[in-house]
């Protein structure tokens, strides 16, 4: 998986590429929050369900179906998240598929339960350029910093230069 900073990242940068007036700051939280919340299946473990199982590590929590139930759960909160429903269920669904499509990314375990529930296939991108993130006993060590190396070269530099870029022509089309 890339780092949890990483899955972060991307709700974040189209927060500050779209702006306030299209995303509120509660739904941009929402989103770092969606797009986090599938390694919560990390739970797993603890109660003994094997990695390769439909609700283990990269399973369903892993899948567009997941990520289209944060979505409705999002547009049924909407009026919370001060956003209309059809902007909050996009937002948090995609902010949630933004998690396994990265993990497919990824060169290490058994690939993602992307279609789920449909099929229990596993499934990874054909280019894998991103170092798997060890789990945290691990993570401050020298693989901890390739995976950071990693991470800020394929996924960092290119999405905060794409959302710089959409902040400035928004910022110099729509001046305040």
């Amino acid at each position: 998986m890339p780092t949890i900073l990483t899955h972060a990242l991307i709700p974040l940068a189209a927060g500050a590429a779209l702006g306030r007036k299209r995303l509120s700051p509660r739904l941009v939280v929402a989103g770092v929050i969606a797009a986090m919340l599938p390694d919560a299946d990390v739970v797993a473990f603890k109660l003994g369900i094997e990695y390769a199982h439909a609700l283990g590590h990269r399973g369903a929590s892993h899948s567009l179906a997941f990520a289209l139930v944060c979505g409705a759960l999002a547009a049924g909160g909407a009026r919370w998240l001060r956003a209309p429903a059809l902007t909050a269920f996009l937002f948090i669904a995609l902010s949630a598929a933004s998690h396994p499509l990265l993990d497919m990314l990824t060169d290490g375990g058994l690939g993602v339960a992307l279609y789920w529930p449909w099929s229990d296939a596993r499934h990874f991108a054909p280019w894998r350029v991103i170092e798997v993130s060890p789990f945290v006993n691990r993570f401050f060590s020298a693989r901890g910093v390739e995976v950071l190396l990693s991470e800020l070269r394929w996924v960092w530099v290119p999405v905060l230069t794409l959302a710089g870029v959409a902040a400035w022509l928004r910022r110099h089309r729509d001046p305040l």
